[in-house]
């Protein structure tokens, strides 16, 4: 997720009480390429489609969470959504529309993903330290997990799935006072039981399964780094590093999607792109939005389309929030739906 300056907490806190002191439908441009590779190590991403406008109630406009249904719709959030806009948004990517799934006067949602043990779609309530539920194509809210971790409340951030659906978590606690208080933590499936597998980080945000299950990605924002968790069978950690150091300048380590080759795609925020590395850390490609783009600040996340390469990226600023696509290096897969 893309992190709340000043203002952007005091936009959210017109639609729900903050634990921290971070439209409509509208067809795309069918004029706008769809992807385009530059040579070398650009990949130059193009415009797809516009999905949301600055909301006057809010001040901003901030899409999220990407990640592909088993009916083949890109399904994506607004964090800063009023009540009574779309805080979830279906997108039909071959048709280039999009319609409402979701909303309510109540979440700050910032990420999504479709849970490999019930099918619903789990999404993260960052305002109020909930994962909520809901059925596949909208509708049916449930309270998956709420309370404190640890004797200390979350705001949860990114999502994960292991494959038998017990939920990993990116927990940004800590953020508004700017102290390493954040963690990552494990929900097992069935809600009931949540576990710390790291702490005292420095804002974690995103967060990412490998290609192959045996370890988990996740960013931290105020350290721009991103570190691995090696987990065994049960979920317990057996190992930590520091793995990349993401040299962003000004921008910040936001969301994490990984393709089939272990490729990591690390959402910016601060600069609307992201980098891309192998699993051993080198930096093999940045997606860049078209020269001479502006109003767009941040490129949060991306879902990969499963079994293929074609790529759509959130792209959010003054100018509004869109997808941009681009031909990822290697095919979709579970973990390509960043969380």
């Amino acid at each position: 997720m893309q992190r709340f300056s000043a203002r952007s907490f005091a936009a959210l806190a017109t639609i729900g009480t903050l634990v921290l002191t971070g439209c409509g439908t509208e067809s795309g441009d069918p004029e706008a390429e769809a992807v385009s590779v530059s040579a070398g190590r650009t990949i130059r991403a193009q415009k797809f489609m516009q999905l949301t406008q600055v909301h006057s109630e809010t001040g901003m406009t901030l899409l999220e969470g990407p990640t592909f249904g088993k009916d083949g719709g890109l399904f994506v959030v607004d964090v800063t959504a009023p009540e009574g806009k779309p805080k979830v948004m279906r997108v039909d990517v071959g048709k280039r529309t999009s319609r409402a799934v979701h909303t309510d006067g109540r979440g700050a949602y910032t990420s999504a993903q479709f849970s490999p043990y019930d099918g619903r779609l789990y999404l993260s309530d960052f305002a109020h330290g909930e994962v909520v539920s809901l059925a596949p194509g909208g509708g049916d809210k449930r309270t998956f997990f709420s309370g404190e971790v640890d004797g200390a409340q979350m705001n949860p951030d990114d999502i994960a799935f292991d494959q038998e659906g017990n939920l990993y978590v990116s927990d940004s606690r800590g953020l508004s006072e700017g102290e390493a208080h954040g963690r990552v933590v494990r929900i097992s499936r069935d809600g009931a039981k949540a576990t710390v597998l790291a702490k005292e980080l420095a804002a974690p945000n995103g967060v990412s399964f490998d290609a192959d299950h045996r370890g988990l990605w996740f960013s931290e924002l105020t350290e721009n780094r991103i570190s691995y968790l090696r987990l065994d069978a049960k979920g317990k950690v057996t190992s930590r590093h520091t793995a990349i150091l993401v040299d962003g300048g000004i921008a910040q380590t936001d969301s994490i999607a990984v393709d089939a080759d272990g490729n990591l795609y690390q959402g910016l925020h601060g600069r609307a792109a992201m980098a891309v590395y192998d699993r051993y850390g080198e930096r093999l490609a940045t997606v860049e939005l078209p020269a001479r783009t502006e109003g767009l600040e941040s490129a949060t996340n991306v879902a990969i389309t499963p079994g293929g390469t074609r790529a759509y990226m959130t792209v959010s600023g003054p100018a509004g929030g869109y997808l941009y696509s681009f031909d990822a290096l290697a095919k979709g897969i579970r973990q390509s739906n960043g969380g």
